[in-house]
C-alpha cells in the first residue's frame, strides 16, 4: 500500500483504519455520508453545516469525525465541502443496486436518467451507473450528483463521466 501523501489518493484501507468509514450494520441501516477529508488543513465548513450535529473537530486543523449514529446521510455535507471530500453511500436499497452521492464540478451538469462512467478515486473507469438526482446546493452553488450503481462499487466510486444525455 502506498501512502496517499506520495500518491495524492487514498485507498479504502487507509480509510477504515481513519474511522472514516461506519460498520456494514450501519451501512445497510440507510445513507451515511463517507468523509475522505485526510489531511489537517485549516477548514472546519462541515461541522457547522451538519443540521444533524454528526461532525464534529477538537480544533479547525483536525480531520473530522463522524458520529454514523447521528449522520442520516442527507447530504448537505457533500455540497458544501470545498475539498469535495465528501461523498453519500447508501446500500440500504432491495437489489443490486446502490446509490452515490458526490460533488460534480464539470458543466454542464448531468440531468435525471443519464446514463454515466463511474470512475474511482484515481480517475480509472470503474463501470457504468445512472443518474438519479442532480441539484444545486443552495449555499454554495455546487452541483451534487447521486448515481445508481452495482452496490460492489458504492465505496470507491467517486466521479462520473456523462456518456448519454
Amino acid at each position: 500500500m502506498t501512502d496517499f501523501k506520495e500518491t495524492g489518493v487514498v485507498d479504502l484501507k487507509t480509510l477504515v483504519k481513519m474511522g472514516y468509514v461506519p460498520s456494514d450494520v450501519r451501512l445497510h441501516r440507510g445513507p451515511v455520508a463517507i468523509y475522505e477529508c485526510v489531511e489537517e488543513i485549516p477548514c472546519d465548513v462541515c461541522v457547522f453545516s451538519c443540521p444533524f450535529n454528526a461532525v464534529s473537530k477538537n480544533k479547525m486543523t483536525d480531520i473530522p469525525k463522524v458520529d454514523f449514529e447521528r449522520c442520516t446521510g442527507c447530504g448537505v455535507c457533500v455540497g458544501r465541502c470545498p475539498g469535495l471530500a465528501v461523498f453519500v453511500v447508501d446500500v440500504s436499497r432491495e437489489g443490486d443496486e446502490g446509490y452515490v452521492t458526490l460533488p460534480h464540478e464539470l458543466l454542464p451538469p448531468p440531468s435525471q436518467g443519464d446514463a454515466v462512467v463511474v470512475l474511482d478515486r484515481e480517475g480509472g473507469e470503474a463501470g457504468t451507473g445512472r443518474v438519479v438526482k442532480t441539484y444545486r446546493d443552495r449555499l454554495t452553488g455546487s452541483w451534487v450528483t447521486t448515481v445508481a450503481v452495482p452496490k460492489n462499487l458504492v465505496m470507491n466510486v467517486r466521479a462520473i463521466r456523462v456518456i448519454k444525455r
